[in-house]
Formats: C-alpha cells, sequence, structure tokens
C-alpha cells in the first residue's frame, strides 16, 4: 500500500504532466496553418486603402491581420510561409451576378464572341469557328451544335447572321448559336424544326422573331419570351459529363480569383444538380442560386428556402430572380422613349416591351417580401424600372411593410437608370448591380440605339457612390467573359471599343470599383460579417495579384493577372 506522501508525489507529477499537454495543445491551436506577408495586403476595410504586413490563416479562417512580427508568433512547425515576393494580396472576388450554369457547356460550344473576346468577326467568321467545333467534337449527326457570344452590333456593313449562314455549318445537324446577351439565338434550318419553330409560330407577349424579308419565316434573332421554349428544351448532358463540366466551370471563376459565384436565373433541374454536386463535394467554390420566377414556386415546394438558404458544401439559394425586360443592345430593353435605330425587326417609335405585365411584378414582389425571400430584378431600360419601383412601393403597401426594409432587393444590370430611379433606390434601400464593362463592349452601339447623354449615364457608378448607395458591379458570364480585371478597368475608364470617354463623370476610383466586388458584394448577399474584406473571423477567401490594381496606371489594370485563388484557406488555382 503507497504512503500518503508517494500518492501525493504521484498526484503532483500526473498534474505536472497533464498541464504540460494543455500547454502544449494551447500552443499548437494558436499556430497557424499559413501566413502570408511581403507584398501588398489591402483588407478592404473602410472607405480608402487600408493595408497590412501580414495575414494568418488557420482552419479556413482569417485569424490575424497586422505586423508581420505579431504574425511570426503564430508560426508553428506545419505553418506555410507564404511570401508575396512583391505581389498583392485581396479578399477573395465576389460574383455579384453571373450565370454559372451556362459555363458548364462552354468546353463543349463555339467561341462566336467578336473580337478581342472571340474570333468571330462575321458571319462566315461564325460559321467557321463552328465548323471547327464540329470537327474537333467529332459531333454525331442529329446532335445540336452551339455557339454563343453572337453580336448583331459588331457585324460589318448590316451583315446579320441568319439562318442560310447556319445551313452551311450542317444541314443534318441542329444548329444554334446563342446571343451575346444570352437572352435570344440564331437557329438553322434543322434547329428550328427542332425546336417547332415554323411560319405559323406566334410570335408571343414580350418575344421577337425576326422574320424572313417579304415572309413569315423565321429567318434571325429569337429573343425574350420566344426563346425561353428553345432554352428549355436544349438537350441535358449525362451525369457523369456534368460533374466534370462542373469542375471545369468552376475553373472559369477560379482562374479569374472569384471565391463566390452567381447562378442567377436557375431552373428547377440545376437546382436538383446543385444540390447534388454539393452533397457529392463536386463544388469548391461558393455557388448562391436564384430561380427564375416561372419555376420558383415549384423550386421552393421541393427545396424550401428556409432549409437551402444558408450554405451547405458551398451551395445556398439566394432567393429568387425576376426578369422584367430584355438587352440594349439587342433591343429588347424597355424604355421610355423610342430607339433612335427602330426595333430589331425594323419596328418604327420602338420602345421595346416589358417581360411581364405590371401587375405579375406587383404580384410576385408581394409574394417574396410576405416570405422574407431576397430578389434579384433583372432590368435595363428605365421604363422596366419605374414597373419595378411601382411593385415595390404596391408590395409594401400592400404588406404594410417599411420601403426601406433591409431586404437587399436587387436590381440587376440598372444599365439606363435615371438620376431620380437613383435617388428611389436609396431611399428605397434597393441595391444597384451595375455592368460596367458595356461601356467598352457595347458602349459605341449605346450611343447609336440611345444618343450621347444617355449613353453617358450608363451604370452610374460614382452617383450611385455620391449617393452613399453600395453598388456592386458584374460580368453577366457568359455574356462576357469572367475577367474581374476588366470589370474594374472599364468602371475605372469607361472607354468604349472606338476610344471614346463613356460619361467621365460617372469614373470611380480603382478602390471603389475593387469594393463593387468585394464588400459591396458580400453586402448584396446578406454576407459581410463573412467575406468581402480581410478580416479576423472571416473566411480566408482570397486572392493574390502580379500587380496592385491601387498603384499601376489605370489604362493598364485590364492587364493585371491572377497568379493564385484560396477558397477557405485553400489553394483552388494557382497560374
Amino acid at each position: 500500500m503507497k504512503s500518503a506522501n508517494q500518492l501525493l508525489v504521484l498526484f503532483c507529477a500526473l498534474t505536472i504532466i497533464s498541464c504540460n499537454t494543455s500547454v502544449k495543445e494551447s500552443v499548437s491551436a494558436d499556430k497557424a496553418d499559413a501566413i502570408y506577408f511581403g507584398g501588398d495586403i489591402i483588407t478592404m476595410e473602410g472607405d480608402s486603402a487600408t493595408y497590412a504586413e501580414a495575414v494568418a490563416v488557420r482552419d479556413g479562417k482569417i485569424v490575424y491581420v497586422g505586423m508581420k512580427a505579431d504574425a511570426e508568433k503564430m508560426k508553428g512547425d506545419s505553418t506555410v510561409m507564404n511570401d508575396l515576393q512583391g505581389k498583392t494580396l485581396l479578399p477573395g472576388f465576389i460574383d455579384p451576378h453571373s450565370h454559372f450554369m451556362f459555363s458548364l457547356a462552354m468546353t463543349t460550344q463555339a467561341n462566336c464572341f467578336a473580337p478581342p473576346v472571340g474570333p468571330a468577326k462575321d458571319p462566315d467568321g461564325i460559321v467557321s469557328a463552328l465548323k471547327e467545333l464540329k470537327a474537333k467534337k467529332n459531333i454525331p449527326s442529329g446532335e445540336l451544335i452551339v455557339g454563343y457570344g453572337y453580336d448583331e452590333n459588331q457585324m460589318p456593313n448590316g451583315r446579320l447572321l441568319n439562318r442560310d449562314d447556319l445551313d452551311k455549318v450542317s444541314t443534318e445537324h441542329p444548329v444554334m448559336v446563342i446571343h451575346v446577351s444570352g437572352h435570344g439565338c440564331v437557329l438553322n434550318t434543322a434547329g428550328l424544326k427542332k425546336f417547332g419553330i415554323s411560319a405559323n409560330t406566334i410570335t408571343p407577349a414580350g418575344g421577337i422573331i425576326v422574320r424572313k424579308p417579304g415572309t413569315n419565316e423565321p429567318y434571325e434573332l429569337i429573343m425574350e419570351t420566344a426563346y425561353l421554349p428553345v432554352f428549355s428544351n436544349l438537350p441535358h448532358p449525362k451525369p457523369e459529363e456534368l460533374m466534370q463540366q462542373l469542375r471545369d466551370g468552376q475553373k472559369f471563376y477560379a482562374e479569374a480569383g472569384v471565391t463566390t459565384a452567381q447562378e442567377g436565373s436557375t431552373h428547377k433541374a440545376d437546382v436538383g444538380l446543385l444540390i447534388d454536386a454539393a452533397k457529392q463535394n463536386n463544388l469548391f467554390i461558393d455557388v448562391v442560386s436564384y430561380p427564375f420566377i416561372l419555376e420558383a414556386q415549384s423550386i421552393l415546394k421541393d427545396y424550401p428556402f428556409a432549409q437551402y438558404s444558408s450554405y451547405s458544401n458551398h451551395f445556398k439559394l439566394g432567393g429568387v430572380k425576376i426578369v422584367a425586360d430584355g438587352s440594349p443592345q439587342g433591343k429588347t430593353a424597355f424604355f421610355t422613349t423610342p430607339f433612335l435605330t427602330g426595333g430589331p425587326s425594323g419596328e418604327k417609335n420602338w420602345k421595346g416591351e416589358p417581360t411581364f405585365p405590371q401587375d405579375s411584378m406587383n404580384a410576385w414582389l408581394t409574394w417574396l417580401y410576405k416570405e422574407k425571400i431576397q430578389v434579384n430584378i433583372h432590368a435595363n431600360g428605365d421604363a422596366a424600372m419605374d414597373m419595378l419601383i411601382v411593385a415595390h412601393e404596391y408590395a409594401c403597401k400592400e404588406l404594410n411593410q417599411p420601403l426601406d426594409a433591409d431586404r437587399r432587393t436587387t436590381i440587376i444590370h440598372s444599365q439606363f437608370v435615371r438620376k431620380d430611379q437613383l435617388e428611389k433606390y436609396k431611399a428605397y434601400n434597393i441595391i444597384p448591380s451595375f455592368f460596367t464593362e458595356h461601356t467598352f463592349y457595347f458602349g459605341d452601339t449605346h450611343i447609336q440605339n440611345r444618343g450621347i447623354e444617355q449613353a453617358s449615364f450608363l451604370s452610374p457608378s460614382n452617383s450611385a457612390y455620391k449617393m452613399g448607395i453600395r453598388a456592386t458591379n458584374h460580368t453577366d458570364f457568359n455574356v462576357l467573359p469572367i475577367d474581374q480585371m476588366m470589370v474594374i478597368w472599364s468602371a475605372v475608364n469607361r472607354i468604349t471599343r472606338t476610344g471614346v470617354l463613356l460619361g467621365a463623370d460617372e469614373r470611380v476610383t480603382p478602390y471603389q470599383a475593387l469594393q463593387a466586388i468585394t464588400i459591396h458584394a458580400a453586402h448584396q448577399y446578406f454576407e459581410e460579417n463573412n467575406k468581402g474584406s480581410i478580416t479576423k473571423g472571416k473566411m480566408a477567401d482570397l486572392v493574390i495579384l502580379d500587380q496592385n490594381p491601387l498603384k499601376v496606371d489605370p489604362m493598364k489594370i485590364k492587364d493585371i493577372t491572377v497568379t493564385e485563388t484560396i477558397k477557405g484557406g485553400k489553394s483552388i488555382y494557382k497560374k
């Protein structure tokens, strides 16, 4: 039997061992997985640039931001020391609006963009790109051949793509070229037959079918509501092909430094696919989905918003998407004044048309505001934005809710918003998500269609900032490439393809342009407490650039490249 003294010694020894173990565990727990230093670290906290010497990351979160000497105290045996070697570290870019699902099929489609985005400077170039795809992919007879990025405004001498052009690609394959807006397409003869469009097809309200001159035969662009049946009946890849396409699609975003992407108008099958992909751990960036309004009730019945509105393996439902009008470059946006160049089929006094009537807008916003579901609304023309303001006022009155409640209602594009409407945005707490890349890619077209005065107020970012509006800025991918440096460049410079400075007063600083795709974009998603800045406690979503956008010549911002993208502390892209 042990003596009392022996037991006391044994107890003290065990206590010392236990204490030492606890100290070691505590010290180990304080160590960082990675420390970043040696370059410009822009935190994006506040309304002017704030820099840090070092950032420490542990378990996917930022655990320290500050002096390098203090960060080094968190260095352990397994800590990775990331010397930026003069590069620039920023919070990961947050995509305020794009169509993630479009990215899935891009590796199987032909690039029919005009230069500098693609090779197709005329209809013959589009035909060549499609023939090249057909040969390269060895597409079996009868299967659909698809191209994307057709912009009729970039075709020389008014020579537009038509059915006969696409018949040169194949008469045995249906051929479809998607309009640059994503709101329409041109089909060959076999494609028209496949989707049941003929001379007897009646153009639906809110739709466009451009007919062959002197006949009722569909010939050129099919747009808006007339395009919806085509889009809804596109063939779907096999499940194993889809999962590979999901990985490929995410790479497009990761290579651009984007760590959170939007699926901006999701159909029911796509919601199911994204949920399945999340369950199988096939998502490595965050994807926020906004189901399309016509399918929203069915989708939310099967996938309740309360259950899916928080992230699960990188996927969540953000809200619902409504489309109010079409595309300004496609002449389907809805304005209060006529297009100077007529309608897409030569219509006179053409102002465009709303996609849906006012009563539908009123009812939808009332339902969504009642259910506390965020609304993203596509609107380009000022008449469409008038409709949305009326619908917002109607819903708030019906529900006896404040006009300025914190709903984060977002008007996607808001391109031709008037100043009085922007003031209503401010008063009603509505977020504009601008599309400043239009100044370069379509600015010259907008000058022709809408006149220099209205075109100069396109995506009025500076006016919004002066009003204290937290505007965001997007690519609408794949309407345009997912290129965040081009987003910043266009907001800062506002230069058209032909070199016109379009709306000098609406230029913003590089820092403000960065806010629109970091901290302001996080706010748009109700995620400002977790993302959007390099702050202790937030997700370690980071991007490394080869140069600092705040220090280079503003005209050279678009030439900056992403060298690495980090999501939750893990590298998901490295150049």
